[in-house]
């Protein structure tokens, strides 16, 4: 078909003749559509070039757009990703459940408390999870997320209730609470905590 196609346009060209090469490149002269058959439907379908056109401009189109809601996406699932580890840490505090904070916490931990002692992640998981006291009640209230690239900052106020194990001497803990969450691979890890008296 492509010899059939440049045969005549050669001869135009080396006859000069240009009236000729116009109806040679004329398809719709020629009553020439593009026809495909599809051998489900048994159905033809005729498509011209404005159609063609139209469809590779829509096509070009949605592979753009969904790069540009990427970034929305994935900051989506990253804030719920950033909530479902708060969570899960505020469960395995309570717990005193030492293998879950050590999955939650980055090795490099910087663990700041109300009273500014500031622990490392063996410390803080042997200081959360050592038996002495137990949590009677903890809520995060109002949280807070906002991811930035890889980090994540979580606010939250912090209410509990504590129970000392050897005299059941209970005490309430009323904080404001910082947490820096850094993304390390999938996994959202606690990198920072810091901790202010309400």
């Amino acid at each position: 078909m492509r010899l059939r196609m440049v045969r005549p346009f050669l001869n135009a060209v080396n006859d000069g003749s240009f009236t000729r090469l116009k109806r040679v490149l004329d398809k719709r002269a020629r009553a020439c559509n593009t026809a495909r058959t599809t051998k489900k439907m048994g159905e033809t379908m005729n498509i011209n070039r404005r159609e063609l056109a139209l469809a590779a401009i829509a096509l070009g189109a949605l592979s753009v757009a969904p790069a540009g809601l990427l970034p929305a996406f994935a900051a989506a699932a990253d804030d719920e990703a950033v909530a479902k580890n708060v969570e899960a840490f505020r469960a395995a505090q309570v717990a005193a459940n030492a293998e879950a904070l050590a999955a939650l916490c980055a090795a490099e931990l910087s663990y700041s408390h109300s009273d500014g002692r500031v622990e490392d992640k063996a410390t803080f998981i042997a200081n959360a999870t050592n038996g002495k006291s137990k949590f009677l009640s903890l809520e995060y209230q109002d949280t807070k997320i906002r991811v930035v690239g890889p980090a994540a900052i979580v606010r939250f106020h912090w209410v509990g209730e504590q129970e000392a194990v050897a005299d059941g001497k209970k005490s309430n803990t009323n904080l404001h609470i910082l947490m820096n969450w850094q993304k390390q691979g999938a996994d959202w890890k606690l990198l920072s905590r810091s901790a202010t008296k309400l």
